[in-house]
């Protein structure tokens, strides 16, 4: 590095430093109760199907999954393949496919591909229509999975788990439901996702504003009109102001730019967005595939981001260019480790740049293209990929208010933000959800309790304790699926381990029946040697997140206060084959177990 180079990257790092204080501003986490405020329920209601009254269930199955959205859909579709006949999923939404049940705003597609992210693509001899899938396809999707395996027929929706208790004398799992259903299974699987939290912000004042609000996961098409296409013919003599500029309003604002009289954009940090370069899919795309093809591409996506050699790039987009050289970096021997960060460092502000002259060259207005400007390191976000989003901020209706410190408060008639009172007729709530490291007792909403009545909050108050990110210690017969900083494998392609861990948790109740086992138990050896993993390797998010702008991914800025044990397990194949090892001596290492004839005869052992 040149005298030159460092006088550059020392004013970059100090532009990174002051943006980022920017935004330590007291409060800004604070998020409202949506459960306990029954002033702020109407933001929750399902808009897209009808409460049904029903009779209260009671049953006795083989399995219980907790959640509906794709990790329930592949973990039914994977235990109905291994004969697993007596299946209830529990859901709170009015059907199935998650955030994408929940999650139809405008312009909502997926920021992976297609054909790496929608599941079991060859099974249903299925290619999609555009190479980053609109929403409602991929909700088409998972309904005609959760079809084909026969998931509906039996399955609870409008309907939350209330407890969760494991009954020792008939070693069974008793689940009770708001709506009066008592069902007793063998298993349950936990299976809540990792966005399942709606999350708005705590802005002062919020009951005040007398137009129309609504978050995006409830859009309101009776209001704005249109389709997850556009059109919102609704909106034509409207003022509309949108709080947020991450990947949901990158979405969203192209159509309201396009359809509101005028649009106001509230950020409070901006995004890195790449170019994505969505088209339809070719006609010969599939002509050449062969069996295997999906889980190739999957594993070859996820090698890259990596650092795994392979041979071509099949994928090849923003995530595989540019994700990958800024995370996973091959180290060199020959290099000291300072050499290594200073090179990682080197290529990090080489895409950053990239992105800011992308704004400069496609925003009209200096002012705003330099409000638009991300000045933090790559990883400090989850990069955004879109192709007008940018281009709507040209449009003479829409105006961005950069405001670090977010809305200050609202009013009758709008918001006031950066000083200045904004009167609007609509406020969308593009704030997403709760981060994907918010606690696993946090996102299954109610009380979990096993074995001597522990209860799961208390259990994992210093962070998850498990094995394999699968099983914990106290809670007999219960399987968890994948979610970041759960000690289990995380890709930007989730879809890859919900598929590697909805295979392995159906093999293992397989192999457990058919050797004929009552129930098992995660050992204390076990957990605390799976556990001992992530201690050993510190914070998860490295030391330079803490000089990063406040992020869902650093805990917003305080990547300190994380426990040390909410740790990732980094690379996926050593973790595929770690899985794969251990079914295969069918010994079940670091169970205890019970076998069916001796299920009252005492203790696991």
């Amino acid at each position: 590095m040149t005298a030159d180079d460092d006088e550059n990257a020392t004013s970059i790092r100090e532009k990174y430093l002051a943006e980022r204080a920017k935004r330590l501003v007291e409060g800004r986490t604070d998020i409202v109760d949506l459960r306990g405020d029954p002033r702020l329920a109407h933001y929750r209601r399902d808009p897209w199907t009808d409460y049904e009254d029903r009779d209260p269930v009671s049953d006795d199955v083989d399995v219980v999954i907790v959640g509906g959205g794709m990790a329930g859909i592949l973990a039914g579709v994977q235990l109905r393949k291994a004969g697993v006949r007596r299946i209830r999923i529990v859901e709170e939404a009015g059907g199935v496919g998650g955030t994408w049940y929940w999650n139809r705003y405008p312009g909502l597609m997926c920021d992976t591909e297609s054909y790496v992210y929608l599941p079991l693509l060859e099974e249903l001899d299925y290619i999609p229509k555009n190479r980053y899938a609109f929403g409602d396809e991929i909700l088409a999707h998972f309904q005609t999975l959760a079809a084909r395996y026969d998931l509906t027929q039996d399955a609870l929706f409008h309907t939350r788990a209330d407890t969760t208790v494991w009954d020792e004398g008939s070693l069974r799992w008793r689940v009770r439901t708001d709506r009066g259903d008592e069902i007793t299974a063998k298993y349950v699987v936990m299976a809540v996702g990792i966005l399942n939290l709606m999350k708005l912000p705590a802005i002062p004042d919020m009951d005040a504003f007398q137009g129309t609000s609504f978050h995006t996961s409830r859009w309101n098409y009776e209001y704005t009109g249109g389709t997850i296409h556009g059109g919102l013919d609704g909106l034509a003599d409207k003022t509309v102001a949108i709080i947020g500029a991450g990947g949901t309003a990158a979405q969203a604002i192209p159509h309201l730019a396009k359809d509101s009289k005028q649009l106001f954009v509230f950020q409070r940090t901006p995004s890195a967005v790449g170019w994505r370069d969505n088209r339809p899919t070719a006609d010969d795309f599939a002509d050449d595939l062969q069996p295997g093809w999906q889980r190739e591409r999957m594993e070859n996506f996820q090698a890259i981001l990596q650092a795994t050699p392979v041979d071509v790039d099949l994928v090849d987009d923003g995530w595989t260019r540019h994700w990958a050289k800024a995370t996973a970096m091959p180290f060199d021997p020959a290099w000291s480790m300072e050499e290594y960060e200073q090179r990682v460092e080197e290529v990090d502000f080489e895409i950053m740049e990239a992105h800011r002259r992308r704004i400069e060259e496609t925003v009209d207005d200096a002012a705003t293209a330099e409000s638009l400007k991300p000045y933090y390191r790559y990883p400090c976000k989850r990069p955004l990929f879109h192709d007008e989003f940018l281009l709507a901020f040209n449009e003479p209706n829409v105006e961005l208010v950069d405001c670090p410190a977010g809305v200050e408060r609202l009013t009758e008639t709008g918001l006031v933000a950066a000083g200045r009172e904004y009167d609007v007729d609509c406020i969308v709530y593009a704030t997403g959800f709760e981060p994907e490291m918010t606690p696993l007792f946090r996102r299954v909403g109610h009380e979990v309790t096993g074995r001597g009545g522990v209860q799961l909050a208390d259990r994992w108050s210093d962070g998850p304790r498990t094995l394999h990110g699968v099983v914990s210690r106290c809670f007999p017969n219960m399987f968890l699926m994948p979610s970041p900083f759960q000690q289990g494998p995380v890709t930007a392609n989730h879809t890859l381990a919900v598929v590697e861990v909805a295979e392995h948790v159906a093999a293992v109740i397989a192999s457990l029946e058919e050797k004929g086992v009552a129930a098992f138990e995660l050992s204390e050896d076990a957990e605390d040697a799976w556990c001992q993993k992530f201690l050993r390797v510190g914070p998860p998010l490295g030391a330079f997140q803490a000089s990063c702008t406040p992020s869902r991914i650093n805990n917003e800025g305080d990547p300190a206060a994380m426990k040390p044990l909410a740790g990732v397990y980094g690379d996926f194949f050593r973790y595929k084959k770690l899985l794969a090892d251990w079914r295969a001596t069918g010994e079940f290492e670091g169970l205890e177990l019970v076998k069916e004839s001796s299920q009252h005869e005492g203790d696991a052992g």
